[in-house]
């Protein structure tokens, strides 16, 4: 079973873009999609039935092996190894470009943004996902405590999975506007009731049994790893009632664990 759909926060992304998706791709039907770091190909086989193609890549060789093995069954699927700063596909080549969790990692975020517009077809959508700056002080109290007094963190909560760095709104909404990319919706993608319960402990198990935890190249191969199926699990019923409390309680604060967007290349 894919046992990240138990995680309130993997969930909550899950499910903004499959809600999103869905809903666009009823409006007007994507041809070609790429799915733009794609680590094990959790996510392929939902947005491959949105689009007559879909492309998924990562900078990641072994993810890049797993995922193929994982969506053998995916008829409209095809596989390569690609860096997100200089992709290879020519200009105006996607309709849709996904990309959950990916931007925090790449070092030059802004150029990320550049290449998405590049390769994005005028009127094209971008759905794209990303760790707060604004995190709630529930899911990481240490690192909001030293960001008052230091620019030093602690490689956990907030800061754990690899993240050297988090994104703010703003920043996100300059590149985007920058390099002609309009922002057409703006979501918070959990609150401090998730937060509290995902405090720590979900990092610390990532470092330990996920196969690539950084999600870099260069991860050394784990003798115990955990590699997610595409089998929804039952007990993600339970996560969707603490998503759902989550967001009744903390919709409208500014705070959350991460961003969901969606932009759209301006034609």
């Amino acid at each position: 079973m894919n046992y990240k759909l138990l995680f309130p926060t993997y969930r909550n992304r899950y499910l903004f873009i499959r809600r999103n998706l869905e809903r666009i791709a009823a409006e007007r039907p994507f041809n070609y999609a790429l799915n733009l770091g794609a680590g094990e190909g959790d996510y392929d086989g939902m947005i491959a039935r949105h689009c007559n193609r879909l492309m998924s890549c990562d900078i990641n060789e072994q993810d890049i092996h797993y995922a193929r093995a994982l969506n053998a069954a995916v008829p409209n699927l095809e596989y390569q190894v690609e860096d997100a700063l200089n992709l290879s596909f020519a200009d105006n080549t996607f309709d849709l470009v996904i990309s959950v969790e990916v931007i925090e990692h790449v070092g030059r975020p802004e150029r990320m943004i550049e290449e998405i517009q590049r390769v994005l077809k005028p009127d094209g959508f971008a759905l794209i996902t990303f760790p707060s700056l604004d995190f709630p002080f529930t899911y990481d109290p240490l690192n909001r405590l030293l960001s008052f007094f230091t620019d030093k963190k602690i490689s956990q909560g907030a800061y754990a999975f690899g993240h050297e760095y988090l994104v703010s709104k703003t920043d996100f909404r300059t590149w985007s506007e920058k390099n002609h990319l309009a922002v057409v919706q703006e979501q918070n993608l959990s609150g401090y009731l998730v937060g509290l319960l995902e405090m720590y402990w979900t990092g610390i198990i990532q470092y330990i049994f996920k196969a690539n935890a950084t999600n870099l190249p260069d991860d050394k191969k784990k003798k115990i790893a955990l590699r997610p199926s595409v089998k929804e699990p039952f007990f993600a019923r339970l996560t969707d009632l603490i998503i759902n409390l989550d967001k009744a309680l903390f919709r409208n604060a500014r705070n959350s664990v991460g961003m969901g967007y969606i932009i759209q290349k301006k034609g």
